[in-house]
């Protein structure tokens, strides 16, 4: 019997906590007070709009017509007569992922290279409901690389100028072994041309160095050498660069950086892997620095070579460490700084803040540069870091990957996969939810890239924020108060001006905009206690079936018949 009686009570329970979280679910919808379809489908993924004309029993309010589904189907709504839009994913561009080997008879133009896939799809969004899907990356063999290297050429880089005569052709034979496709330039800097960065005196601008030192004038960044894939060419164009001074131990070197960002017409990057080889033997003057030579306007971020000579440098300050981030990631530059051992920690915090760079330690002659390069874009290349661009309001993404040896991650680290070898693929799912519907409704599009590739996914957001039948909707329908709305979805959505549920009320005849406030007792949520409709800011109670039983008061919180009976009679009569 013991038994029996608990598992009776079991029973009850499990109905309670079951009938508890159906309501839950179906409170989002009630909660939100849903006026018109287009509200409801907003307020949760759950919800649904009962359009049926007849749906609503007497006294109910509109926003009854929203409710789960579940609810909607007891209350007696057909399932053809819920409206329940459901978000869908549709891909437009999905070109298989390039398979090749270096040295294969085809060549392949940049462009005909694929390493990510899909490349354009279309997600309708419904609020709360995310879309997702499978994003492939695989690293191809041969892919081109163009490469600048950008040196410092003040008076202490004099023997490292030596080294780097000869670099083009030797580069040219050791890139050879990891791309058929390789191309080289050179530029060089040293710092703005204004003092007290360089001494101005007519004597030290023709040669700055001291003695007996032929040095050429300072300048502030110059391309010697636009992107080629002749080695010899870069050999003898270094060969006649000279050294050239200043006075202060940071240099210039953000200023030609920026310009090599920003120049890519003048520089000949191409949509291949661009990576950009930073070497220096001292540290770096940024943002804010300027006004020690009267300079306060901020860099602009645009080119201005002429003559392949950076002409404003002594207009616009030194550009941010940020700024540079921003121009370096929007046209795919990565970055290798090869610098001395005493900068090393200097340039490895400078890492830190720029995404898809290394560090390299350049010998005090930099006769290992070619092995440190080598090195770098081993690092570099092993890694794949997912960025999206902006967010329109409301919308949030999410990372899975699945890299290799089974290595799952998610959150930040779902963005990227580590330990790629050339040709391993790797794959990505991709959450994307609105939580909210744009103010305007319009479409939006988001790009998703991995850092220092030009390829990229083109997703253009579609936001479900209204119901089919709005667009059966019949405008100035005498079923709303002498046209005062259009009837759709079984409702009057009501005009400019016009509230109720059959949009018999004006809001200039009402004191205040939110009608409901006049409908809920103080320091309650509840609308008429829930026992009647708001209309016009006054109470209309639900109608009993027994029409003895009414509903009173106000705000309908007084009944006449849920008081304790004796004989059956309402308070023994």
């Amino acid at each position: 019997q013991t038994n029996l009686k608990l598992l009776a009570w079991a029973g009850v329970l499990c109905c309670l906590v079951w009938n508890g979280f159906a309501q839950q679910g179906g409170s989002d919808c009630i909660k939100a007070n849903a006026k018109s379809c287009g509200e409801c489908i907003q307020a949760g993924p759950n919800c649904g709009w009962c359009k049926k004309t007849d749906f609503l029993q007497e006294g109910e309010p509109t926003s009854a017509r929203c409710d789960d589904l579940a609810a909607l189907k007891s209350k007696g709504c057909p399932m053809e007569d819920i409206e329940n839009p459901r978000g869908s994913k549709q891909v437009l561009e999905d070109r298989e992922v390039t398979n090749r080997k270096i040295g294969a008879a085809e060549k392949l133009k940049p462009e005909a290279i694929t390493q990510i896939q899909p490349q354009k799809l279309v997600l309708k969004l419904r609020v709360g409901e995310p879309q997702t899907f499978s994003l492939k990356f695989k690293r191809a063999e041969d892919y081109p690389i163009d490469l600048y290297y950008l040196m410092d050429l003040s008076y202490s880089m004099k023997d490292d100028l030596e080294n780097v005569k000869s670099l083009g052709t030797a580069l040219m034979v050791e890139m050879g072994k990891i791309t058929s496709d390789f191309r080289i330039g050179f530029g060089s800097f040293v710092e703005k041309t204004v003092m007290p960065y360089i001494s101005t005196t007519p004597a030290k601008l023709r040669n700055p160095c001291t003695g007996d030192q032929n040095c050429t004038s300072p300048f502030s960044y110059k391309n010697v050498l636009s992107l080629t894939s002749e080695g010899n060419k870069f050999n003898e164009l270094v060969g006649k660069q000279h050294i050239s001074g200043n006075l202060d131990s940071p240099e210039g070197g953000f200023d030609a950086i920026m310009q090599v960002a920003v120049c890519g017409e003048q520089i000949g990057w191409r949509n291949v892997t661009r990576l950009l080889v930073f070497s220096t033997d001292a540290g770096f003057h940024f943002a804010g620095d300027g006004k020690l030579g009267g300079i306060v306007l901020p860099n602009d971020g645009k080119c201005h070579l002429e003559n392949n000579m950076y002409t404003m440098s002594h207009y616009y300050d030194y550009p941010s460490i940020a700024h540079l981030v921003q121009k370096l990631s929007e046209n795919n530059i990565q970055t290798i700084f090869a610098v001395t051992e005493e900068f090393q920690a200097v340039y490895k915090e400078l890492k830190n803040l720029i995404p898809k760079s290394a560090v390299g330690t350049l010998s005090s002659n930099s006769s290992n540069v070619i092995q440190l390069i080598i090195d770098a874009y081993n690092s570099l290349s092993s890694e794949v870091i997912l960025e999206n661009s902006k967010l329109p309001k409301g919308v949030t993404i999410s990372y899975k990957s699945f890299c290799k040896n089974g290595v799952n991650d998610t959150q930040e680290d779902g963005r990227k996969c580590s330990n790629i070898s050339i040709g391993d693929e790797v794959k990505f799912e991709i959450n994307v939810t609105a939580n909210e519907c744009p103010k305007k409704e319009q479409n939006e599009t988001i790009k998703i890239k991995p850092l220092g590739f030009t390829e990229e996914v083109e997703i253009n957001l579609q936001f479900i924020c209204e119901c089919q039948c709005q667009s059966e909707g019949e405008p100035n329908s005498p079923a709303c108060h002498e046209g005062n709305g259009t009837f759709e979805c079984g409702a009057c959505r009501c005009n400019e001006g016009r509230i109720g549920r059959l949009c018999e009320c004006s809001t200039d005849e009402v004191n205040s905009e939110d009608m409901d406030a006049y409908c809920r007792r103080e320091n309650s949520t509840e609308i008429c206690s829930n026992n009647g409709e708001c209309i016009c800011g006054q109470c209309v109670c639900k109608k009993r079936e027994n029409t003895n039983e009414v509903y009173s008061g106000k705000y309908c919180e007084c009944d006449n018949f849920n008081c304790d009976r004796s004989n059956g009679l309402i308070c023994g009569g």
